[in-house]
């Protein structure tokens, strides 16, 4: 008996220290290729939106309303760049209407352009205030 014990032990103490053996055929829940993609097209549709917000902040439009209210655009611009998650989902969505509503070379501004325009860079020092 004292032998058998002895020669138990051995082979104990060896699966206890390999437990990785024991599940290295089981297979993960969500692949890590999927994993990756998520993450890969998350981090585009942010600089996406970031984008969007660059976009419209150069435009003339935009720079002229902002000085004539006395924002820096330069600020907001670098504001921009930190904004995450649904800020910069809500930032990017203004962005996004400004420059669909100035499509086609409009250079007239109506009042909803202007408010949305305002909104906008007042979002973004708002936002990034608050952080």
């Amino acid at each position: 008996m004292r032998m058998l014990r002895l020669s138990l032990i051995p082979v104990l103490v060896v699966v206890a220290g390999f437990p990785s053996l024991a599940t290295a055929g089981q297979q993960h829940a969500v692949a890590p290729g999927a994993i990756a993609a998520a993450v890969a097209n998350h981090a585009a549709k942010q600089d996406a939106d970031r984008e969007s917000i660059r976009q419209a902040l150069s435009r003339p439009e935009v720079r002229e309303i902002a000085e004539k209210t006395g924002i820096d655009t330069a600020r907001v611009a670098a504001a921009a760049d930190t904004l995450s998650g649904s800020d910069l989902e809500r930032a990017a969505e203004a962005a996004r209407q400004i420059s669909d509503s100035l499509v086609g070379g409009d250079s007239n501004i109506v009042l909803s352009t202007t408010t949305i325009i305002i909104a906008l860079l007042v979002l973004i020092l708002i936002i990034v205030a608050v952080h």
